[in-house]
């Protein structure tokens, strides 16, 4: 019973909870003994709130009995990425410098997914302050893809997506700076999406870099992350940047999706998002799923957006150089971890160089010094100032391609799933996993990765679907319709193929 639990949907758990049929104790504890029997080989979660979780459930399950209006996903466990922060349970950001630290507040995306009354199962393992594309640059180990031990689970959101994907939550949070969720998303089969930046608030992340950071929802249906992403979106006053505007109809775009028509729909092809340096068994599952959506009435058209080529340049600017800002709080100071020097005076400079040099990774201290280095004197106009334009280019470059299609597809990343250690001492070969995902950041446009078949190797890939800022509704209707045909094509979902993980115990 606990294993056909942990491998329902979120939506048809939710079903079985307002029917009677199973309690909200009863699938939060059959996914806290899911993570008890496999977490142990898949290190997706660095803190699991048991107690939290199963008190959240008893209320659940007792104002259900009594007949209250509750949300749609009430009782529904969920998973939290370790950069949000969470009221009395640790966050660490995966960095050594905030071992320990235990927040006084909830994110608002956090209160909202408590006053909703979802289960938080616990926090996830990530890159440190979301600094990677593998989850191998956490403080605390590496998280490993349920589809091969030996390889990443993606990043930063690693633990988010594995989680997901190996049935230990039915819903997580990520973030996406880059591509963190969506990438993850890609090489472990599980759906992530990006909202339109400012769609959901942005209170209570820890902030690597400010006009790029978006939480959303990790998830193994489309219709489950529309749920989510319609639970945690919105406006908050609390956050500058966030829209005040309603969200559009989320779930209803997904359900309308399901029914599989896409007659009058324009399809964009990025020309610039496909061809050399993509695995050849991602590029035939690509192909495969424009014929899916060909199939379902869509029109392909290809669109050009020039200056994506630059994307890539510009985001390892803008990106530092905000993350360079946003850690200069992380002092020794005020919070977190405190390392005096062994020797000669405490000042004030000594102890924040020796917590810092202690307290962050070797790639939180590249990007923290490229960044400075950026927006120094005599280079701010040269390399920050500049990239900036270049962003300004690709964002024209959307409204253009956004002109003749309604959305925008490519591979979501342009391989599978790599080995451990591969790319460990090629930056530059790390940074080209985001290749197809940064444009949408740079521009504040929403992003839709769904699993769309497996490459030659056996292992997963993704489809990435984009939209105009706050048509985030498109996503959804065009990934459950291209979700549906596939799950057609396939006899079910993918995840079904992924190999079972040995039990711990």
């Amino acid at each position: 019973m606990s294993n056909d639990l942990t491998r329902l949907s979120a939506a048809d758990l939710a079903a079985h909870l307002v029917s009677g049929e199973v309690s909200s104790v009863e699938a939060t504890q059959a996914h806290l003994d899911r993570i008890g029997d496999v977490d142990p080989a898949v290190h997706a979660f660095l803190h699991v709130s048991t107690e939290d979780a199963l008190a959240t459930a008893r209320d659940i399950d007792s104002r259900r009995a009594a007949g209250e209006d509750l949300h749609p996903l009430a009782g529904v466990p969920i998973a939290v990425k370790d950069v949000v922060v969470t009221k009395g349970l640790p966050t660490t950001a995966g960095s050594k410098i905030l071992d320990g630290w235990i927040p006084p507040y909830d994110a608002t995306l956090v209160e909202r997914i408590r006053a909703a009354g979802l289960p938080i199962l616990g926090k996830t393992n990530m890159d440190e302050f979301a600094m990677g594309s593998s989850t191998e640059h956490s403080a605390y180990g590496n998280t490993h893809n349920p589809w091969d031990l030996d390889r990443i689970p993606g990043g930063s959101g690693g633990g988010s997506a594995a989680a997901v994907a190996a049935y230990e939550a039915p819903l997580a949070i990520g973030t996406d700076t880059g591509g963190s969720i969506r990438q993850p998303g890609a090489v472990t089969g599980t759906v992530g999406v990006k909202p339109t930046y400012g769609g959901v608030s942005r209170y209570g992340l820890i902030a690597m870099a400010s006009s790029l950071d978006q939480a959303g929802p990790v998830t193994r249906t489309v219709l489950d992350s529309a749920l989510l992403h319609e639970l945690i979106g919105g406006h908050d006053p609390r956050d500058s940047t966030s829209i005040n505007e309603d969200l559009p109809l989320l779930v209803d775009a997904a359900r309308q999706g399901a029914i599989g028509d896409l007659r009058g729909l324009r399809v964009g092809v990025v020309s610039e998002l496909s061809g050399e340096g993509y695995q050849e068994g991602v590029s035939a599952r690509f192909a495969e799923s424009l014929d899916l959506l060909r199939s379902l009435g869509a029109e392909i058209i290809e669109v050009s957006c020039p200056h994506f080529k630059y994307a890539l340049g510009a985001y390892y600017l803008i990106m530092p150089s905000e993350a360079s800002s946003n850690l200069a709080k992380f002092d020794g100071m005020r919070f977190g971890l405190r390392v005096e020097p062994e020797d000669g005076p405490i000042t004030a400079e000594r102890v924040m160089s020796a917590t810092r040099g202690q307290g962050f990774g070797d790639e939180v201290k590249r990007r923290i010094i490229l960044g400075t280095y950026a927006l120094s004197a005599g280079y701010y106009d040269a390399y920050y100032g500049s990239a900036q334009k270049v962003r300004t280019l690709i964002q024209r470059d959307f409204d253009a391609a956004f002109a003749q299609a309604d959305v925008l597809v490519s591979p979501t990343a342009p391989t599978t799933a790599f080995k451990f250690g591969e790319k460990l001492d090629d930056p530059l070969a790390m940074y080209l996993n985001d290749v197809a995902t940064i444009p949408a950041n740079l521009a504040g446009v929403p992003g839709m990765s769904l699993p769309n078949g497996l490459s030659d190797d056996g292992l997963p890939v993704g489809f990435q679907i984009l939209a105009p800022a706050k048509a985030d509704d498109r996503l959804y209707r065009v990934g459950a319709a291209l979700e549906a045909a596939l799950e057609n094509t396939w006899g079910g979902p993918l995840l079904a193929k992924a190999p079972e993980l040995e039990v711990a115990r």
